[in-house]
C-alpha cells in the first residue's frame, strides 16, 4: 500500500490524500481489495482513469482501490464479432486496438480519457453514438454477495449519461463486452460536426479508421483529449450534461430563453423520445460565460477552447472549482431558468 494524494490519480489533478491505495492489477485482486476493505469496515473509493472525479481538497478517509486489470479478448457470437475488456484497460487504448484489428463500430468514441469500466456507468457518449449503442453486457461484482455475474444491457436502465450503476459503490463493473462491426466500417454517422468533417453527410459511413482520426482531431481542437502539456486538459471532460426539458415544459423553456436571445437566434434542440435536449455550453456561453473565464491569472477556469470543461490550471484547488461550478450553474438558471447538472462524482464534497 502507499498513500499518494488523490489529485496524482485523476484527470483534474485535484483532491487531497487518502489513508491508503490499493493497485489492482488483475480482477481478482480487485475483488480481494474490495473483500478485505469490506471485512475490515474501510471506506472504498474505486477509482479507473479518475477522468470523472471531483475530490474534496481534504481528501478521502479510506482506501483508494485503484483499478488496473488489463486483458482484452475477442470473440464471435452468432457470427456478431465482440470484445471483452477488463475493467482497467483505457478505453482509448481499447478503441484504437478495435480499429486496428479491423473492426468498427467505437470508433465515435475515441480520445475519451478514463478506463473501460467507467463507460457503461455513465453511457460515455459522444459525436452520436452511446456506449448502448455497442453495449453487449457488463460483469457486475456485488459487495453484498461477494459474487460476480454479467449484466444484460437491458437491466441496467441505460439512457442520457445514466445507468442504475451510477451513485453507487455497492456493484463494482470488473469487466465489459461491446458488439462490434465486422467490416472496419463505422456506424452511420449522426453527428453534424463529424460528418461535416469527413465530407460525408449524415447516415453515411466512412472507414473506422477515418472516423477516429476526424474525432480525435475535433476532441483536440475542443482540449478533450488528455496532454499534459495542455491545461485545457486538466480537467474532467463535459462538467455539466445538456438539460433535458420535459414535453410538457420545452416550449415555455424555449420560449423564455428566445426572450432573453432574441426571436431570430437560433436556439440549438434535440429531440430525446418525446422530450427536448438543449446545449449546455451554447447556454453557459449566452449566459456570459466566455472561454476561459474569468481571466488567465485565475488557477481554475472554464477551458479557452470549450466552455463546458472547468479547469485547473495547476495551482488551483477543488473548493476552487466547485465555486466557479456553482457560480455558471447559477448564472445559467438567473438567466434562462434552466438548472445545469454536474456529470463528475463528487468525492466528500458537493455542489
Amino acid at each position: 500500500m502507499s498513500s499518494p494524494t488523490i489529485a496524482d490519480l485523476t484527470t483534474l489533478h485535484l483532491g487531497g490524500p487518502a489513508r491508503a491505495v490499493v493497485e489492482a492489477a488483475t480482477t481478482d485482486e480487485v475483488v480481494a481489495a474490495l473483500t478485505d476493505c469490506d471485512e475490515t469496515d474501510t471506506a472504498v473509493l474505486v477509482v479507473g482513469g479518475g477522468s470523472n472525479l471531483v475530490v474534496a481538497d481534504e481528501g478521502f478517509d479510506g482506501t483508494v482501490v485503484r483499478i488496473g486489470s488489463g486483458t482484452v479478448e475477442f470473440g464471435v457470437d452468432a457470427d456478431r464479432p465482440f470484445v471483452t475488456a477488463d475493467a482497467g484497460v483505457q478505453w482509448d487504448s481499447l478503441v484504437a486496438q478495435v480499429v486496428a484489428s479491423g473492426f468498427g463500430g467505437l470508433e465515435c468514441l475515441s480520445g475519451i480519457p478514463g478506463s473501460t469500466g467507467a463507460t457503461p456507468v455513465q453511457n460515455v457518449g459522444a459525436y452520436g453514438v452511446e456506449i448502448a449503442d455497442a453495449l453487449r453486457g457488463v460483469q457486475v461484482y456485488d459487495r453484498a454477495t461477494r459474487e460476480s455475474a454479467w449484466v444484460a444491457p437491458a437491466a441496467l436502465d441505460l439512457r442520457y449519461r445514466h445507468s442504475n450503476l451510477k451513485h453507487r459503490d455497492d456493484r463494482i463493473v470488473t469487466a465489459v463486452s461491446l458488439w462490434l462491426r465486422p467490416d472496419g466500417v463505422s456506424a452511420p454517422l449522426a453527428y453534424r460536426e463529424l460528418a461535416r468533417a469527413l465530407d460525408r453527410d449524415e447516415g453515411q459511413s466512412a472507414a473506422a479508421a477515418e472516423v477516429r482520426e476526424a474525432v480525435l482531431s475535433l476532441r483536440r481542437s475542443k482540449g478533450m483529449v488528455l496532454d499534459a502539456d495542455d491545461p485545457d486538459t486538466y480537467s474532467a471532460g463535459s462538467f455539466f450534461t445538456n438539460p433535458i426539458v420535459s414535453a410538457a415544459e420545452s416550449a415555455a423553456v424555449v420560449a423564455q430563453i428566445a426572450v432573453v436571445v432574441g426571436p431570430d437566434v437560433a436556439i440549438p434542440q434535440f429531440p430525446a423520445g418525446d422530450d427536448t435536449k438543449l446545449s449546455a455550453g451554447w447556454l453557459i456561453e449566452r449566459a456570459g460565460f466566455t472561454k476561459g473565464y474569468p481571466g488567465e491569472d485565475a488557477p481554475i477556469r472554464l477551458s479557452t477552447k470549450h466552455t463546458l470543461a472547468l479547469t485547473n490550471r495547476g495551482s488551483g484547488t477543488t473548493a476552487q472549482l466547485l465555486d466557479l461550478a456553482r457560480e455558471v450553474r447559477d448564472g445559467v438558471r438567473a438567466r434562462f431558468g434552466v438548472t445545469l447538472t454536474p456529470e463528475p462524482v463528487f468525492v466528500n464534497c458537493r455542489l
